[in-house]
């Protein structure tokens, strides 16, 4: 068995099949992994209300990282260990880009409220947008432009069709805050261009995790699909892609069977053995 002392895996389209259910063979591995005493993390861009909603209090893992990494908890105590946010003058930027280039975005509260939001509606037709407000209807609030000035922030979303040359423009206006591209669980298809600290993502949340507890790199292996799973799957020293991730990150990584296959425990069981 290799000297493996953690093991960090996505939740939707990784861990999740496509019905957003974990399978007994997942579990099955989770509660294995336990046994061995290997430190079991989910990663998510779900913020903690949206996680609390769809997993169960005793699923067998150890922590938390959410929100792409902007914050991360013990997940059998409950306990918020890690959380970074904007600075005011990060959020007024931000915010002065994307109303100029006429992009529909939310503003998030602090973690770990940031299930709570200001939206900004561009009035351009984008129904992701509007399905993304009208799901948090109740935490939702429109951005008063005329404000003078705005709170901190944990992040911003700006929800746009996919447009990679749109990213880049963001990403190089933004300068030194961290601009991760991610598709929406909602459509499957539209992008999102999350806004974080300059320090913020999976991977650098994983680090310190990894650093808290003693964990060497050379003892993790990560699982992911997506484009913000692409600093995760850097960091660890075991990085695998599910088969149901698009094309141009299943060419980065090791590959193991889709979300629909039991893809976390292939993976799993490709390093470590029963």
């Amino acid at each position: 068995m290799q000297n493996v002392q953690m093991v960090v895996t996505d939740l939707d389209g990784t861990l999740f099949n496509d019905n957003q259910h974990i399978t007994e063979q997942s579990i099955d591995t989770l509660n294995w992994l336990g046994e061995k005493n290997i430190c079991r993390v989910i990663a998510t861009g779900r913020n903690l209300f949206s996680v609390k909603k769809v997993l169960p209090a005793s699923l067998p893992v150890d922590y938390l990282v959410f929100s792409t990494g902007a914050g991360a908890m013990d997940w059998q105590t409950g306990e918020l260990i890690y959380a970074e946010h904007l600075k005011q003058e990060e959020v007024s930027m931000a915010i002065e880009i994307l109303t100029g280039a006429g992009i529909s975005f939310m503003v998030h509260d602090l973690v770990p409220d940031n299930h709570s939001f200001m939206y900004f509606d561009a009035k351009c037709g984008n129904s992701d947008f509007q399905r993304r407000c009208a799901l948090y209807k109740d935490f939702a609030v429109p951005l008063d432009l005329d404000s003078p000035g705005y709170k901190l922030a944990s992040q911003l979303i700006a929800i746009v069709p996919e447009n990679l040359s749109v990213l880049e423009t963001i990403k190089t206006r933004l300068g030194s805050l961290r601009v991760v591209r991610t598709t929406s669980p909602l459509d499957g298809e539209t992008m999102w261009i999350e806004i974080f600290p300059p320090n913020v993502s999976k991977g650098h949340t994983i680090e310190w995790l990894c650093n808290r507890l003693s964990i060497s790199k050379a003892g993790t292996i990560g699982i992911g699909n997506d484009y913000n799973d692409i600093d995760l799957l850097n960091f660890v020293n075991y990085p695998f892609a599910v088969n149901n991730a698009p094309e141009p990150i299943r060419k980065l990584y090791g590959t193991c069977r889709s979300n629909n296959d039991n893809g976390f425990s292939d993976a799993v069981f490709q390093v470590l053995t029963w």
